[in-house]
């Protein structure tokens, strides 16, 4: 990851808050699973765990991936949870494009988690994990 695409991220992340009027706070940022100093890495420009994107997502009120997106140089997928049925995220995102994303994320996930694992072995396990989660309706 660039710097500039984190300093994309930060000031998207920022502005976001601002307008959803949510203080950066330990109640805030616990309410969406994470911390506050991993919320704060993000609005600092900093990196943070692949897997907690997805939390920032949450709590900025962003399509899951939005955060992934910002740092591809895309732009995030605002949702209103009030107009969402319980537990439903709509997102603009195409089927691909969650695919996609998934895929980046878990190959993050197995780098990050295994030892000397060669690369196309990496990513027979993305495609056979993001397969699953397709099969489960989970993407």
């Amino acid at each position: 990851m660039a710097p500039s695409d984190l300093d994309r991220l930060a000031v998207a992340a920022r502005k976001r808050r601002q307008e959803l009027g949510l203080a950066l706070n330990d109640h805030n940022a616990k309410a969406g699973g994470t911390s506050k100093g991993t919320w704060q890495r993000v609005e600092k420009g900093e990196p943070i765990r692949p897997t907690n994107y997805v939390k920032i997502d949450g709590l900025l009120q962003w399509a899951p991936g939005s955060c992934l997106a910002i740092l591809d140089g895309r732009a995030p997928v605002p949702v209103d949870p009030s107009k969402a049925e319980r537990g439903t995220v709509i997102s603009e995102l195409s089927p691909e494009m969650h695919d996609d994303e998934a895929r980046k994320v878990i190959q993050l996930a197995i780098v990050a988690s295994t030892d000397g694992l060669p690369s196309d072995q990496i990513r027979a396990l993305s495609e056979r994990a993001v397969k699953d989660l397709r099969a489960a309706g989970l993407l």
